[in-house]
């Protein structure tokens, strides 16, 4: 850690909660918020299609003949 750490520029956590008010929030907030969840959208339709691959190679396996 150096002592000049604090000049350099922070990474805004950016937390969004479901249903909370936007009214407060700045267009560059929002286009923020919404590239955020878009990058979770994605992350989250991955991870399901990993597992329904594994669920559809599971019936195959069991699946009688």
């Amino acid at each position: 850690m150096s002592i000049f750490d604090d000049d350099l520029p922070q990474k805004q956590n950016i937390t969004h909660i479901i249903g909370a008010d936007l009214t407060l929030l700045s267009v560059d907030d929002l286009t923020a918020r919404i590239n955020i969840l878009t990058a979770e959208i994605e992350r989250l339709e991955g991870e399901r299609e990993k597992k329904s691959a594994g669920r559809k190679a599971a019936e195959n396996l069991f699946r009688t003949r």
